[in-house]
């Protein structure tokens, strides 16, 4: 059906080869030698692709549709989807609701739908990425403080209500040099997890061997880089666990587990048994199951989730009572 697009070298080569070998086997050889060696043009130009998420890539930043984000009632309100950089600010605000009794307003955006890219998200976040955090500290009439990025979002967080710095150590503090170093590894590592090895690996139309090659041997490399920290096998003073700044839970804490607790679970991109992570890992593994066991990291795992078991989901969040109705009404069904 596509022979008269094709050009006259790779119409003779597939003739040939359809003759010598049959059609069922030449199909792999002719598409390797010809549509997988990839030469990229003088100018690139912007083709919608293919997959789950293809069609909502574009080159360009902005909004494309308007409409006003919603306003709750608490002082600190989020916009965001339960995925792993979601839940990395929803587990820190419970830690901090069940310590200090902070409340906020959770609301859902839907990445799925596009809801990144109504003017409200645009103008708190113009990178169009969950989380968006607004502090309405001067009252909800007032304009508030919009922060964007996880770890950003996160140090704000400790920095404005942690004020016995429970989750970040103090700035004279050695520790929170190591806490902020490792958020910021996972800040910088998480990429190559999930927008590397998840996207070649679940999310791609092709599953391109090359690729998923170099993202897991990456991913398996970061892996080892926290078993043998929360081991303490290259004798860091900090390591040997059971957390990864020694024996206090920090942020980096929370910031992890969301991505590699969760990849740790087998739950992340169905990729435990390929990437072999159950035996392999065992300091991460135990950290794993620690932090899991949080009710703060329970609670923050449902929050803007809209997905899996009817039980582990509250697509919007408004109080602490929202768990206790949840669980009520769990136990009807």
């Amino acid at each position: 059906k596509r022979s008269e697009a094709m050009p006259l070298s790779i119409k003779n080569d597939a003739l040939v080869a359809v003759s010598l070998i049959g059609i069922g086997a030449a199909v792999p050889i002719i598409a390797s030698k010809y549509f997988l060696k990839y030469a990229p043009p003088k100018v690139w130009k912007h083709v919608v692709q293919g997959g789950k998420w293809g069609k909502l890539n574009r080159p360009v930043a902005g909004a494309i549709a308007e409409k006003p984000l919603p306003i709750g009632k608490h002082a600190i309100q989020l916009h965001s989807l339960a995925t792993p950089n979601g839940v990395k600010v929803t587990s820190l605000l419970e830690e901090l609701n069940l310590r200090y009794g902070l409340e906020y307003d959770a609301f859902l955006i839907d990445i799925s739908k596009g809801d990144q890219f109504n003017s409200g998200f645009v103008a708190g976040n113009p990178n169009s990425k969950i989380p968006l955090l607004l502090h309405y500290k001067n009252g909800l009439d007032k304009p508030p403080v919009k922060v964007f990025e996880t770890s950003a979002i996160m140090i704000y967080l400790c920095e404005t209500y942690d004020k016995d710095k429970a989750f970040l150590p103090a700035v004279d503090d050695p520790l929170r040099a190591e806490c902020l170093s490792w958020l910021f590894f996972v800040h910088g590592s998480a990429p190559y997890l999930g927008g590397g090895f998840g996207h070649f690996y679940h999310y791609a139309p092709t599953r391109i061997k090359y690729a998923i090659d170099r993202f897991a041997m990456e991913t398996k490399r970061q892996l080892s880089v926290l078993d043998r920290q929360l081991g303490g096998i290259d004798g860091r003073s900090t390591g040997g666990g059971p957390y990864l700044c020694g024996d206090q839970l920090t942020i980096a804490d929370l910031a992890c587990w969301p991505w590699y607790g969760v990849l740790m679970q087998g739950k992340l991109y169905s990729a435990g048994e390929f990437l072999q992570v159950e035996n392999e890992y065992p300091n991460l593994m135990k950290w794993t199951k620690l932090i899991s066991s949080r009710e703060a990291v329970k609670r923050g795992r449902m929050v803007n989730r809209t997905w899996g078991g009817e039980e582990e989901q509250l697509a919007e969040r408004h109080s602490s009572q929202d768990f206790i109705d949840k669980e009520k009404e769990s136990a009807k069904n």
